[in-house]
């Protein structure tokens, strides 16, 4: 039987490398040859190799331009005419379309200002924090994983002073890190974002301390765009009447564009309109729509508000932090490093992960214990859709999602490991005879 399982584990490999698992290990030249934006765990979209960054509902940002971009064409192509006749002194009609052109080029800019750049996401963690006091267990709930086990636990709740206030911040079972004040974990993103306000579906974006100045210019902007088209279509509208001596009916039945463009406009600016206002009180109260909601810190102090100028200040005249993520980085160090990153972010959920690790280019391991094998065959176990090595049974769940291949190399080390059980196990028989 022994020489059997021998036999099993000492088959040949196969000589050639998949494309997948060439990109992990890399060139024999050692080079890396992945970004950070490649293996990024987040469910964020990349553009332009990492220079743009959209949130996975990035395709609602081409209904957001439509409504945009659409009434302006109408404006221009139809309005337009009745207004560059009418004010044909100084080509001010002229002016008056060139105006509502260029403003709107603003406002896409804005928008994309908004959608494709870092809102402030933190890095994740490779391994959970160390616990700063292991004896101490006040503050862990119950269900804390790992609170029942004799293993040390990380509390799920810290307190930090925030102008003179006790501010509690949570553990992101997540990122694997202690969201700082005012940070959350957006479900839609995937990430934890510095300062998150909100996840917009009409951006594809999270709203987060790097682009929420951005946000406000862009949602005060398309107000003020709405008002405009609305007030020059009424004026048209206006000259219709007077030219014609009729009321209001017959001259939308003359012009319908402007019609359409006075209801639509007048609607679209009393929501764009209310959410300026709103975000400006949030602004002047230096709060967040996520903390308005949550906390309502119209009945307890505000630790964030420093009176209503410093407030403005800080959020348009503030410089904005530089992004803590060089999406474009090529990936340091070794394949283990981003084999053990991928194996320990699908396993997050777990604060106690083991630091077990393998130099995969050189195709030699370092000495791990015999007992620690089994926990070892099931990280790579773990990643959804790799074959179990040796007799060991298929899991019938599992993740169809993940499309992981395993390579010869762990494959090797794998057999490795388990040929050396196998002798160890074998010693000890004998020895016991």
């Amino acid at each position: 039987m022994a020489l059997m399982q021998r036999n099993m584990y000492t088959n040949p490999l196969p000589p050639q490398l998949s494309d997948s698992n060439r990109r992990i290990i890399g060139d024999p030249n050692g080079s890396p040859s992945l970004r950070v934006y490649q293996l990024w765990k987040g469910n964020n979209r990349f553009c332009l190799g990492g220079r743009l960054i959209f949130g996975p509902d990035v395709r609602s940002i081409f209904l957001t331009l439509f409504l945009i971009v659409t009434p302006v064409v109408l404006f221009c192509a139809f309005v337009s005419r009745s207004l560059i006749h009418e004010f044909h002194h100084h080509h001010l009609g002229r002016i008056v379309v060139a105006i509502c052109a260029v403003f709107t080029l603003y406002v896409i800019i804005l928008l994309f200002l908004t959608s494709g750049r870092d809102p402030g996401i933190i890095p994740r963690n490779p391994h959970p924090p160390e616990p700063e006091d292991e004896g101490d267990s006040s503050g862990i709930s119950a269900d804390w994983p790992g609170s029942q086990s004799g293993a040390p636990s990380l509390p799920p709740v810290k307190d930090v002073m925030v102008n003179g206030m006790v501010v509690k911040v949570k553990y992101c079972q997540t990122c694997m890190l202690y969201r700082p004040p005012r940070c959350s974990h957006c479900s839609i993103c995937n990430n934890c974002v510095e300062r998150f306000d909100h996840h917009c579906p009409w951006v594809g974006q999270c709203i987060g301390k790097r682009n929420y100045r951005f946000f406000f210019m862009f949602v005060s902007s398309t107000t003020i765009l709405c008002l405009y088209v609305f007030a020059f279509c009424w004026v048209n509208v206006r000259k219709i009447m007077d030219a014609y001596h009729c009321n209001l009916w017959r001259a939308f039945l003359k012009s319908p564009v402007s019609g359409i463009l006075v209801l639509y406009t007048f609607i679209a600016a009393w929501f764009v309109g209310g959410l300026t206002a709103f975000h400006l009180y949030l602004i002047i109260t230096n709060q967040t729509t996520y903390e308005n909601f949550r906390y309502r810190y119209d009945g307890k102090m505000n630790p964030y508000n420093r009176g209503c100028a410093l407030n403005i200040v800080e959020i348009f005249y503030s410089k904005i932090p530089t992004s803590k993520n060089n999406f474009r980085a090529k990936v340091k160090g070794d394949a283990s490093s981003v084999f053990t990153t991928s194996m320990s972010m699908r396993n997050a959920m777990s604060p106690e992960m083991p630091k077990t690790s393998f130099d995969i280019e050189s195709g030699k391991r370092q000495a791990v214990a015999a007992e620690d094998f089994e926990e070892i065959q099931s990280q790579i176990d773990s990643v959804g859709g790799l074959e179990r090595c040796g007799t060991q049974p298929r899991h019938a769940n599992w993740d169809h999602k993940a499309n992981w291949e395993i390579s010869p190399d762990i494959r090797m080390l794998a057999a490795d490991f388990a040929m050396e059980q196998g002798s160890t196990e074998r010693q000890k028989i004998h020895g016991g005879h």
